[in-house]
């Protein structure tokens, strides 16, 4: 195996891009085998998966004080292997506020971003990977003329950067959509309240029936809405059946509240068009996408994509 001063930058950065191509078929392969259909796996939009590419370099890099003991090349690539994915998650996670990955539902997880089967097996693939991926890859690299290695690199580089800063300004705006379809539910609930309140004041049979709304407000987007709706419409009949029950500013403030409420109808229905191609190309390429922050909403998002495949399938 070359010892590491072999490399210069040109190199290092190939074998990182052979890496994120090599770890974008891996994963679009066993995805697309697992779910029936062809998807173009990851955060960017070429095939190319950069936590692959950085992984296998991490491997690289810190099992080589220990290349000739196969115990100490599992453990190290164990722990930084593990030490990057845990990062990249947090990351990822406290900016887009999306997790590209969640372990959650596997056993011995810490906070969903790593688990010990995925250590254990970060492990096994550093060893494969020093010991029998990167060699040929090495002689493909280093067999390579230098003038053409370096255009190679060059075109690549300024192609994936353009690609991922796309991607990563994709990833921005979704986050964006969903804060705001957050703000949308919040606002609903509050009005949801409110008018229990007007209902419970000016009804006292309606007022026993207010604590078993109480868990409506924890209901989907879509469900809290059509609930708002349907409480519009029986608030108007009884202001038809009993218009002195409610005084003038009452009749004001519903009539307010129904003014936003639309809005926010209005609101959600421009959010949802605001999904364009790349979007919804990011959320259907990955599946396993989630979002603890804003989930609701983000599950609504997936729907209406979901939806947006069938049209197109009926086509």
């Amino acid at each position: 195996m070359a010892a590491i001063y072999h490399y210069n930058m040109v190199h290092w950065l190939f074998f990182f891009y052979t890496y994120c191509f090599l770890g974008w078929c891996f994963e679009s392969t066993y995805v697309s085998i697992r779910t029936r259909k062809f998807v173009n796996r990851g955060f960017m939009r070429g095939p190319f998966l950069p936590i692959y590419g950085s992984g296998a370099i991490m491997m690289y890099v810190v099992s080589m004080p220990f290349r000739d003991n196969i115990i100490l090349t599992y453990v190290a690539g164990c722990i930084g292997a593990t030490a990057l994915e845990y990062i990249t998650g947090v990351f990822m996670d406290s900016l887009f506020h999306i997790r590209y990955w969640d372990y959650s539902n596997q056993k011995f997880n810490f906070q969903g971003h790593i688990c010990l089967s995925s250590t254990l097996t970060w492990g096994f693939f550093t060893i494969m990977m020093t010991r029998v991926i990167h060699r040929p890859i090495e002689l493909f690299v280093m067999g390579i003329p230098k003038n053409i290695l370096n255009y190679a690199t060059f075109f690549l580089t300024v192609y994936i950067v353009a690609d991922f800063a796309l991607s990563f300004k994709t990833a921005l705006d979704l986050r964006d959509i969903l804060a705001k379809m957050q703000r949308v539910k919040e606002e609903m609930e509050r009005m949801n309240k409110r008018l229990d309140v007007i209902i419970a004041f000016n009804n006292a049979d309606k007022a026993q029936k207010q604590q078993e709304r109480e868990h409506e407000y924890e209901l989907r987007i879509s469900d809290l809405a059509e609930a708002l709706g349907q409480r519009f419409n029986s608030l108007k009949e009884m202001i038809q059946r009993t218009p002195g029950a409610y005084v003038d500013n009452v009749r004001e403030e519903i009539a307010e509240l129904r003014a936003r409420y639309n809005l926010y109808m209005e609101n959600r229905r421009n959010y949802k068009e605001m999904l364009d191609f790349y979007k919804w190309d990011m959320i259907r390429n990955n599946p396993n996408m989630s979002s603890e922050k804003y989930k609701d909403s983000f599950e609504e998002l997936k729907g209406a994509v979901e939806k947006k495949k069938e049209k197109e399938k009926e086509k």
